[in-house]
């Protein structure tokens, strides 16, 4: 089934994610992948996207663990499916070095099958505001 596959996808990047694997984690991606982190910088193809996560794999995220909810799947079409992941993260630091508080995230994806096997064609990655942010909007949506 196609949402096991894409179910896949997401635990394997997580996997590579915590054992800080940049060619593990790329190859959840396609040859010709787009990716964005959270702080919009960008990565274009497979080889790109392990060049960037290596070195960030032995500094600022080389004690941290990543943990994925269960990913949202809407298929568009029966081969492209958007997929919204959810996650926290801990044991972190930030790109000063300073220890990153536990964080809380965003990962939009496209996913479609490529070269026999469901991977990923399009990441942008966000981090999530404070849930008491996230909860006054809220009030301010209901008040409405």
């Amino acid at each position: 089934m196609n949402e096991e596959a894409i179910r896949n996808v997401v635990r394997s990047l997580a996997d590579a994610w915590n054992v800080h694997d940049a060619e593990a984690f790329a190859r959840a991606f396609q040859h010709d992948a787009q990716f964005t982190n959270v702080f919009g910088m960008e990565a274009a193809g497979r080889e790109s996207i392990a060049r960037f996560h290596a070195p960030i794999f032995r500094t600022m995220f080389k004690d941290s663990r990543l943990e994925c909810a269960p990913p949202r799947i809407r298929f568009i079409r029966p081969d492209v499916a958007a997929v919204d992941v959810h996650w926290t993260m801990t044991g972190a630091r930030d790109p000063q070095g300073n220890p990153w508080p536990e964080r809380r995230g965003l990962m939009n994806l496209i996913i479609t099958p490529d070269e026999g096997r469901w991977s990923i064609a399009v990441m942008h990655n966000m981090d999530l505001p404070a849930p008491d942010l996230r909860d006054a909007q809220q009030r301010l949506q209901e008040s409405a």
